[in-house]
C-alpha cells in the first residue's frame, strides 16, 4: 500500500513539474532592463525607502501575474568619480517586450496596494525630486559558448 501511495504521489509530482515547465515562459523571451538612479547627496536611503515602499509593491503584484519573472537591487560598495557615480540599480527581468513596454502594466494594482492615490503621487513626487540622474539600460544575454 505504502508504495502504491508513493508512486501515486511521484507520478502527481511529475506530473505537476512538466505542467509548470509548459506553461512557463520561455526564457528565450524574457527582456532585461537595469534601471540606475543617481541621487542628491545625502538622500540615497531615503530614495530607496521611498521606491521600497511604493514602487517595489507594484512590481511584486506584476510577478504574481506573472509579467515580471525578477526584481533585484543593488547599491554600489566603493565610490565612482561623480559623472559615472550612481546610487541604486533595479534589474528587472520581464517574461517579454510586450510586458517591458506595457505603461500601464502596474497601473491596475495601485488602487488595490494604496488607497489614497494622492498620498502615493506626493510620494513619489518626492521621491523623484530626490533624483539627479535616471536611465534604463535594455540588456541581453551573450552566449560565449
Amino acid at each position: 500500500m505504502k508504495m502504491k501511495i508513493l508512486f501515486v504521489c511521484l507520478i502527481a509530482l511529475y506530473s505537476s513539474a512538466t505542467f509548470a515547465q509548459s506553461n512557463a515562459p520561455d526564457p528565450k523571451e524574457y527582456f532585461t532592463i537595469e534601471n540606475y538612479y543617481k541621487v542628491k547627496w545625502g538622500y540615497a536611503k531615503e530614495f530607496i525607502d521611498l521606491w521600497k515602499a511604493n514602487h517595489y509593491p507594484l512590481l511584486k503584484k506584476a510577478i504574481e501575474k506573472g509579467d515580471i519573472i525578477s526584481v533585484t537591487a543593488e547599491t554600489p560598495v566603493l565610490h565612482s568619480g561623480e559623472d559615472t557615480r550612481w546610487d541604486f540599480k533595479v534589474i528587472i527581468i520581464f517574461k517579454d517586450t510586450k510586458a517591458a513596454f506595457d505603461p500601464d502594466l502596474t497601473t491596475p494594482y495601485k488602487k488595490q496596494l494604496y488607497p489614497d492615490l494622492d498620498k502615493l503621487e506626493k510620494d513619489e513626487q518626492h521621491r523623484f525630486e530626490l533624483l539627479i540622474a535616471h536611465w534604463d539600460v535594455m540588456t541581453e544575454k551573450v552566449e560565449l559558448n
